[in-house]
């Protein structure tokens, strides 16, 4: 199994910039992609963004719109999820999944086989 650990979350202002991390351990040498989602109250869990552990390709939701970047430390089995501009409508739950597969598309949940508890964001205007 792989076990992932979300950190990083918090309380910000709109505008602010907040880093997520997720560390892996376990079996990683089974990971193939990690990702980010995120769920607001009343809404559905939704893909923030992804990135294949060995080759680094990303995946990111149209919403992101350049304001946040997804990277890896394969060293430290970590990715994170760097977000500028924050906006009140990111505040959410982020949580951080594992595949250990290629997905016809990185965007769906059902993908992944491992999930995180999740870290709270939080975007005041």
């Amino acid at each position: 199994q792989v076990q992932v650990v979300e950190s990083g979350g918090g309380l910000v202002q709109a505008g602010d910039s907040l880093k997520l991390s997720c560390a892996a351990s376990g079996r990683t040498f089974t990971t193939y992609a990690l990702g980010w989602f995120r769920q607001a109250p009343g809404k559905e869990r939704e893909f923030v963004a992804a990135i294949t552990w060995s080759g680094g390709i990303t995946n990111y939701a149209d919403f992101v719109q350049g304001r946040f970047t997804i990277s890896r430390d394969s060293a430290k089995y970590t990715v994170y999820l760097q977000m500028n501009s924050l906006k009140p409508e990111d505040t959410a739950v982020y949580y951080c999944a594992a595949r250990t597969r290629p997905a016809t598309k990185a965007s769906l949940a059902e993908s992944y086989d491992y999930w995180g508890q999740g870290t709270q964001v939080t975007v005041s205007s």
